[in-house]
């Protein structure tokens, strides 16, 4: 059947897919499975919940980890024509108070290991007028029970939706400035889900690890996911994975490049004794074999490196404006280097050496930012702020970010990414963040000190000097790094684990 809106999305998983698992996880020791058409009946439920209670159309947050409860809530609000609106389960209180004022939220629906944003809202956000446990098995306290309200609400749910019409607001958490709100439609997610075959045949196993307030896990781990009918195993923990990757043994997921880095490290840790294959098979469950990179720029040689355990890396890129996939390589068609083939629905272009995107998946604007949204998009076209290019084929490349140019008194301009990437292949660079300080460019290094130790370097300090002085004798004048820091502690990052900039 033909799919224009989320709700389309759980209705052809019901039809298609029927009595298959479509999510498994854990609760406690039991692992509990639910099936395509459990996600329709229960999604149909809080659909009719809402309509129950004056919420239709309204905006409705939803704040937590990866749970069952999360997605069903979340398929019932957009299918109700409400507007989701999901929040990082990582922010502070008083930050989430703000982000449900600034989107006009009337209703939160929570987890429990945010009881203290539930206490906050009761208390700072006159404007929420039901707040939702999504654990809680009673109401009380001025806080309804999810699972209580589903019971009382069960049963048959339709409502004519539009693929033009707001399903989400999913605010940005971008390495600079103050974060906006992205207005993603039906359209914008579901275009961007089906349009492109990956080949993945139903049943196939897949495990959900990335925070699922961002769109790149909402759209291809669960949406897409739910569209060609995988079993999608939720990952309790993020201190469980690898336990989990036993217990589930997924065969393909979707990573951050930091988390792909990590994992590579501890790969390697195994030594040369025990046969490459072997290694990955103990650590991943046995079965994995493709891990989807996105959400930032992942080095090339990674690719090579997991193909030696036997893991294939497609790596593609995005952005939450473009909901989020604009390009990925595939298993049959790829190229090293680059960040893959522009998906079917959207064309490039490449204006000043800055790429600009066009198509049914790049978002209607920013909530209430209309200068923010006139600056973003031109005629359709969503500038991205990445330099680069795309070739005759359609594969992309990308070279640096436009806002973080280095622009020298002397007219040079220069991309911190290109440096970050070429230093960052030393194993002795955790992380690193180039900059321009007093006219001259300085590079600020988190080094990766057990492998320091593990190679018995002592002077940490000037063994970063001399891969930067080696570095140096390649550049041009202009790209030399002329200042170094050394860091003790991580960087701050994103909840999207990105460096903060600023």
């Amino acid at each position: 059947m033909p799919v224009g809106t989320l709700r389309d999305i759980i209705r052809h998983g019901a039809d298609a897919y029927g009595s298959q698992t479509a999510f498994r996880y854990k609760v406690k020791k039991e692992i509990v499975d639910r099936t395509y058409l459990d996600v329709n009946r229960d999604s149909m439920a809080v659909s009719r919940m809402l309509e129950s209670m004056g919420m239709e159309g309204k905006h409705i947050a939803l704040i937590g980890t990866t749970t069952y409860q999360w997605i069903v809530g979340y398929f019932g609000i957009v299918g109700s024509g409400s507007v989701a609106v999901p929040i990082d389960a990582q922010l502070p209180a008083d930050a989430v108070c703000e982000l449900l004022e600034r989107a006009d939220v009337e209703m939160l629906i929570f987890d429990e290991i945010r009881r203290d944003v539930a206490k906050a809202v009761k208390e700072k956000c006159p404007s929420v007028r039901y707040i939702v446990s999504m654990q809680a098995e009673e109401a009380g306290d001025g806080i309804q029970s999810l699972s209580m309200l589903m019971a009382l609400h069960a049963g048959e749910y339709e409502k004519e939706l539009s693929g033009d019409q707001l399903a989400t607001i999913l605010f940005t958490s971008g390495t600079t400035g103050k974060s906006k709100g992205v207005m993603l439609s039906h359209r914008n997610l579901v275009d961007n889900a089906v349009c492109l075959d990956m080949k993945i045949p139903a049943g196939t196993i897949s495990m959900t690890l990335l925070p699922i307030n961002h769109v790149y896990c909402l759209t291809m781990d669960i949406i897409k996911g739910l569209h060609i009918g995988l079993v999608i195993c939720i990952n309790d923990s993020i201190m469980h994975v690898q336990r989990n990757m036993k217990l589930f043994k997924p065969e393909i997921v979707l990573l951050v490049p930091l988390v792909i880095e990590s994992i590579y490290g501890k790969l390697k840790d195994a030594g040369s004794l025990i046969p490459k294959k072997m290694v990955a098979k103990a650590a991943f469950g046995g079965n994995l074999r493709i891990i989807c990179s996105g959400g930032a720029y992942l080095d090339p040689d990674y690719v090579d490196k997991f193909k030696e355990y036997g893991i294939t890396i497609l790596q593609g890129y995005g952005m939450t404006e473009c909901s989020p996939v604009i390009s990925t390589n595939l298993e049959w068609e790829n190229k090293k280097g680059s960040v893959g083939k522009l998906l079917p629905n959207c064309e490039a272009k490449v204006v000043d050496e800055e790429i600009w995107v066009r198509g049914s998946s790049v978002m209607q604007g920013y909530y209430k930012m209309p200068e923010q949204t006139a600056e973003t998009l031109e005629d359709g076209w969503l500038k991205t702020g990445d330099l680069g290019y795309v070739d005759e084929d359609r594969f992309v490349y990308i070279t640096g970010r436009r806002k973080n140019l280095i622009i020298l008194a002397n007219g040079e301009n220069v991309s911190p990414e290109e440096l970050e990437n070429q230093l960052s292949r030393s194993e002795l660079v955790k992380e690193i963040l180039v900059r321009e300080k007093d006219k001259v460019i300085e590079a600020e290094i988190f080094p990766d000190y057990e492998y320091a130790k593990k190679k018995h370097v002592k002077d940490v300090e000037g063994k970063l000097q001399e891969l930067v002085d080696d570095f140096n004798k390649d550049m041009p004048v202009y790209k030399r790094i002329y200042s170094l820091i050394v860091r003790e502690t991580e960087f701050e990052k994103t909840p999207s684990k990105k460096i903060k900039r600023f």
